[in-house]
């Protein structure tokens, strides 16, 4: 590689200058360098030891640069060379494919992957992305008869349905039962249960926007299967899962469309244990439940 000066190939005395100043004063490496420089010609003896000290200030300053070495043995006018156009080589660009270990897609493949109630309770035994399983005792997946026209959602198992592994057992179930009674409903022949996450947060905390995200496929499936005609959701945690909204005491008592079914929003009956005055609101809504189901 050699010096390019105004364009033109660096005269030999130039060049050999250049490699005489870069191998006295430099320790030996590897640097490849093009040097242009402007405005030098070679017409006088005056001219020359002109550009001689130009040359040499240069040299010195390609120096402090850190230039070690010239590389080439001839000069080459690099403004001589044809023009070079890379060639961009095609790139092929593999599809995004969906990550396998996105839990809400995996969530969807295994209910989708569920045919039956039973198919969807194992799916749910199997799947091992949601930390929530970890801390509970037992899947809480139903209770009440397959196929009933009412199906309740709540929100999430409490410390007595992970116990016995079944949805509303406590104080909340029981009082539950009284108020299906009072419209002359039952869970042992007219009302199906369900959560909408099967396992128990830790110290009865609300779930996650991400763990009830990657339950929303095995609720949806589980919805299908069992085929209710109304759908009654019992709580925050399930309108927000199921409506996309929250505030259940402006929303509660308002038939509304969801997954393909008329859905009623209610009070949680744990909530009406600690606001008794509510269930005033309660009655009104049981008594519009069994309107609909005349």
């Amino acid at each position: 590689m050699g010096l390019v000066w105004f364009g033109q190939v660096a005269p030999e005395e130039i060049l050999g200058l250049w490699r005489g100043h870069l191998r006295a004063g430099m320790n030996n490496g590897c640097f490849g360098l093009i040097w242009r420089q402007v405005g030098l010609g070679m017409e006088s003896v005056e001219d020359y030891h002109t550009q001689y000290q130009t040359a040499q200030a240069l040299l010195e300053w390609q120096v402090e640069l850190g230039a070690t070495e010239a590389i080439g043995d001839a000069p080459v006018d690099r403004y001589e060379l044809p023009d070079r156009v890379a060639s961009l080589k095609a790139v092929a660009v593999k599809p995004v494919a969906e990550d396998e270990d996105d839990p809400v897609v995996v969530a969807g493949a295994a209910a989708r992957g569920a045919g039956s109630l039973t198919a969807l309770r194992q799916a749910l035994e199997a799947f091992d992305l949601c930390e929530l399983k970890k801390g509970a005792r037992q899947l809480v997946f139903c209770d009440g008869v397959a196929g009933a026209r009412v199906m309740i959602i709540g929100e999430a198992p409490g410390r007595d349905e992970d116990r016995e592994g079944r949805p509303f057992v406590g104080r909340a179930g029981q009082l539950l039962d009284r108020m299906l009674e009072a419209i002359d409903l039952s869970r042992e022949r007219s009302v199906y249960i369900t959560n909408v996450m099967p396992w128990r947060p830790p110290q009865n905390r609300d779930p996650s926007k991400e763990d009830v995200a990657m339950m929303m496929p095995f609720l949806e499936r589980h919805v299908a299967l069992a085929a209710p005609d109304f759908i009654v959701l019992m709580g925050n945690i399930a309108c927000d899962a199921v409506l996309g909204r929250r505030g259940i005491t402006r929303i509660r008592g308002t038939w509304v469309e969801a997954l393909g079914l008329p859905v009623l929003p209610m009070f949680h009956p744990a909530y009406l244990l600690r606001h008794p005055g509510a269930k005033r609101e309660t009655w009104a809504d049981l008594l519009s439940l069994k309107a609909r189901l005349k």
